[in-house]
């Protein structure tokens, strides 16, 4: 194994000093909450009773009298998710495991599961991103019985997972340990299903056909296949040790899928009787690696935001600079859909998780020497999981030969040598961009702007072909302040379909793209956003925009006198009346105005500076 890169040990040193005075106070609020005498010793004997009232006589003379370890349990069960649909049966096989190792399970709350894959390009879409941190004031307000010994969550998708892990570090004194369900198997392939709605998008097949590609793709319980958000979460926490090993993509229904939802009762179990915690879990080290995971894999970026404000959850302050630094070092090692033609299932059978880990240490790009929740450090992490005698699991250190170089590469032959993110600047703002999946010719833009203040404009204008010639299409008043920064999904199948014609064509945004971002170069999450002051709301169609990722540059071409003069745009005033009302938006004003931008983690918990 090699010694740690110096580009980690720099970045991580950097959070660490930038982080230090906000890491030291989390820590001190744990440590105090650690120190407290077991819930059923220090409450008031009505709150105890309260508390127990539901178990069984047995379970609350185990629990309150012989002072067995009693663990919560939150969940994210619904089944409008097909990847939370397996945690229907979960709270039982949980409570079974736990019994026969002499603790209590109690289910301590729900938290709210959104589909954004029913809610894209729909009103629904708007409470997305708040969802998250909904989620994580769920799982605080779960948490808050504050009788448990440790917890287990039950979460996959893309807002869950950081809304859970958020809320957990809340409670940074308890053990934690996330509980996957696994992947649907493979359905129609993603490159199949691309082509459809590129094909729709352009009136060649019709609704039915389109409804026939997506149902064959999406078809059964468990996590989309392509690697977006949520599958994302996923490598993170294999990455983080969050998981127990090898957990995060095996089939709801695989045999092996129970025996590893065992095995995370008896790991936080374990990790509780040796006093490990969350809190001190998620270190600065432990997000490095999850940023170098989701590099390495051409992941999510809406983890750009996500990580972020879990970071900030545990008293450390990372930035979007942190995450380009890295990309310049880390290698692409995977190619899954939209970044690749295979889907998780074929990541998996290639070496999954584990092999990513493996590389990423021996490159000396990981921190090795990491607290878990096996206790182990990150190497166990580099081993599957196999079913063995009597419901156990047993482990094998994942081959050194990838199972498929057309979907995972070793460090020494990448994809890439770099992440394929790029932090872009200049009289725009700030914003990001994937290139991983970009052809190289595409890196560079320059073309005049097309401004559309919602994405519904611009496939207005596609569908009535005013959309010729190379532009660069400014989607604005798409951040979190203005309508909680929906993704905007549905602009990748036209802008594919005009790119595929022959037009030089990008997308510039304060909105989000999220794992779908694909071939099209698109700078997204633009700061600041433009109801927020931001220099977006100045530009004017027919300004010469250059977008070059080679460069990390995001200019408008306008003399400086005439852009100094320039008055911004206001937002559409019936855009701006949808956005504040119906289909709940309304009660989430508040976090409207309240929200810090997307490179501070779109967070509605942390206050805002105060002018003066």
């Amino acid at each position: 194994m090699r010694a740690l890169h110096p580009v980690l040990l720099a970045v991580t040193d950097r959070i660490e000093a930038r982080s230090q005075h906000l890491r030291g106070a989390y820590l001190r609020r744990l440590e105090a909450m650690r120190q407290r005498p077991q819930a059923a010793q220090r409450m008031g004997c009505a709150n105890v009773a309260h508390a127990f009232a539901a178990l069984p006589a047995d379970e609350r003379l185990r629990v309150v009298s012989q002072r067995a370890p009693n663990l919560g349990v939150v969940t994210a069960y619904n089944d409008m998710l097909s990847a939370h649909r397996p945690y229907e049966g979960f709270p039982a096989l949980i409570r079974q495991a736990a019994r026969a190792a002499g603790a209590t399970v109690q289910v301590a709350g729900g938290v709210p599961a959104m589909c954004d894959g029913v809610t894209q390009g729909q009103p629904g879409m708007e409470l997305s991103l708040f969802s998250r941190d909904t989620i994580a004031m769920g799982t605080a307000i779960a948490l808050s019985h504050d009788v448990f010994d440790g917890a287990l969550l039950l979460g996959i998708c893309d807002k869950i997972v950081p809304g859970l892990l958020i809320g957990a570090l809340h409670f940074g004194h308890l053990p934690c340990v996330f509980v996957p369900a696994g992947p649907m198997s493979s359905g129609l392939s993603n490159e199949a299903k691309a082509k459809v709605r590129e094909q729709a998008a352009q009136g060649l097949v019709g609704r039915a056909e389109l409804l026939a590609a997506e149902q064959a793709a999406y078809h059964g319980e468990g996590t989309c296949t392509f690697y977006g958000t949520a599958n994302s979460n996923q490598m993170l926490l294999e990455a983080m040790g969050l998981h127990v090993p090898g957990a995060a993509f095996i089939h709801p229904h695989a045999p092996l899928r129970e025996a590893l939802t065992r095995e995370a009762v008896s790991t936080v179990l374990a990790q509780a009787a040796r006093g490990g915690c969350i809190g001190h879990q998620v270190d600065a080290r432990c997000i490095v690696n999850a940023m170098v995971a989701l590099l390495a894999t051409g992941g999510s970026t809406n983890h750009l935001i996500h990580w972020v404000a879990v970071a900030r959850a545990a008293g450390l302050l990372i930035n979007w600079s942190d995450f380009e630094a890295l990309s310049a070092v880390v290698p692409l090692l995977a190619r899954v859909y939209p970044n690749g033609a295979a889907d998780v299932n074929q990541f998996q059978a290639a070496g999954g998780p584990a092999f990513v880990i493996r590389e990423l240490l021996e490159a000396g790009l990981m921190h090795a020497d990491v607290a878990t929740v096996t206790g182990q450090g990150l190497a166990a992490y580099t081993e599957l999981p196999q079913p063995g005698p009597q419901g156990q699991v047993l482990r094998v250190p994942v081959d050194t030969h990838s199972g498929d170089e057309q979907v995972l590469r070793p460090v020494s032959t990448p994809f890439s040598d770099t992440g394929g993110l790029k932090l872009l600047t200049g009289n725009l703002g700030r914003a990001v961009i994937k290139v991983s999946a970009v052809p190289a010719d595409r890196h560079r833009i320059e073309a005049p702007a097309r401004v559309f203040d919602s994405q519904e404009a611009l496939q207005a204008a596609f569908q009535a072909g005013a959309l010729s010639g190379d532009f660069v299409a400014v989607v604005r008043f798409q951040g979190p302040r203005a309508n909680g920064m929906p993704e905007l999904h549905k602009l990748t199948p036209p802008l594919a379909v005009l790119q595929g014609r022959g037009q030089r064509v990008a997308l510039v945004t304060d909105g989000r793209m999220s794992g779908a971002s694909g071939k099209v170069p698109a700078a997204i999450h633009v700061c600041p956003e433009a109801l927020g002051g931001g220099p977006l709301a100045k530009v004017r169609d027919g300004d010469l925009i250059r977008l070059d990722a080679d460069t990390g540059t995001l200019q408008v071409l306008v003399p400086e006198a005439v852009w100094a003069s320039r008055d911004a745009a206001p937002r559409d005033a019936a855009l701006g009346e949808d956005a504040a009302h119906g289909w709940g938006r309304e009660l989430f004003a508040g976090l409207r105005e309240q929200v810090l931008p997307a490179e501070e983690g779109a967070c509605t918990w942390v206050p805002r500076p105060q002018a003066g």
